[in-house]
């Protein structure tokens, strides 16, 4: 591994690393020749090279096009990554210049914007005014993809959705309970005791199949020996779940507690008094194991973890 490590280190060059993004893309070394603007001779002495460098086949040539075989798909990861790395570099390197002081990258689930993120962010800024923030709201699979990537810098979500979870550091913050709202005219709203069988008759606002929330509403549903809704109006958008709730007097969700009760105070959204028999998924601040954390990074998990005081 280490006369490996010596030969990439000598010998490696950013034009090949460009060149299996290009064919991971493309699957046809014509193709990515043409996008790197190079020829195809070119390009094909470019993967023999690395070819030998890593002493392996990368590729698998089918009737579809070169395909990534084990080797291929684990330094395509890695190449990504490095031109990912390399991006931002160049960014934070603009943005010091240009008087701006640099890029933190979050993601995070739902759940855990309204009171883990956005004092941390409110209370990071105050500090480094010049410091620009993006935030990306997803699932913890989606976004542990994009950390490995590089795209992100850390994840306020789960690393044991992932196949590897010793890929990450994890460090827990706590739980993400669940309230069932509706709009402020449902006929269930004031009363003291509910449960889900008493809103069965009604139509459900459920998250699409292949997220973990209508994973959740199943077992839910389960557990309290019913079938799943029929005739559901299925979204990924908080934003259009809370307007179809607020415009109906029929319908119920179900939605991480932080966020209903962001709505609730406002009036948006009830909370209905009902509860559930699973336990609350605990959440925390995910990290890949063996990178370096920006300065910005660090001051925000120590703010995270303050509850986003100073």
């Amino acid at each position: 591994m280490k006369n490996t490590l010596n030969v990439l280190l000598s010998r490696l060059r950013m034009r090949q690393l460009q060149l299996l993004i290009a064919l991971d893309d493309h699957r046809s070394l014509h193709k990515a020749a043409s996008a790197l603007s190079i020829t195809q001779s070119a390009a094909s002495k470019a993967l023999r090279e690395l070819e030998t460098m890593l002493d392996a086949p990368l590729f698998e040539r089918t009737k579809s096009g070169m395909i990534p075989n084990p080797f291929g798909h684990c330094v395509i990861r890695h190449a990504r990554r490095f031109a990912t790395g390399l991006d931002a570099l160049c960014d934070d390197v603009a943005q010091i210049r240009s008087g701006r002081g640099g890029r933190l990258a979050i993601g995070a689930i739902m759940g855990a914007i309204p009171d883990v993120v956005v004092p941390a962010v409110i209370a990071l800024q105050a500090r480094q005014p010049n410091l620009s923030v993006e935030i990306t709201e997803d699932t913890s699979t989606r976004m542990l993809a994009q950390l490995d990537d590089g795209q992100l810098d850390l994840v306020i979500g789960r690393s044991t959705v992932s196949q590897d979870p010793s890929k990450y550091r994890y460090r827990s913050l706590g739980a993400e309970p669940l309230s069932v709202v509706v709009g402020g005219g449902h006929p269930a709203v004031g009363k003291k005791t509910l449960t889900l069988r008493d809103l069965a008759s009604h139509r459900w606002v459920t998250y699409p199949a292949h997220m973990p929330l209508h994973a959740l509403l199943e077992h839910e549903m389960e557990l309290a020996g019913l079938a799943m809704p029929a005739n559901t109006i299925s979204t990924a958008s908080t934003f259009v779940t809370i307007a179809l709730l607020q415009r109906s007097d029929d319908l119920v969700s179900l939605l991480p507690a932080g966020i209903a009760q962001l709505f609730a105070r406002r009036r948006m959204l009830r909370i209905l008094p009902v509860k559930l028999g699973s336990q609350s998924q605990t959440f925390g601040v995910v990290t890949r194991q063996r990178s370096v954390l920006s300065p910005a990074a660090e001051q925000f998990i120590r703010l995270v973890e303050a509850g986003g005081l100073p």
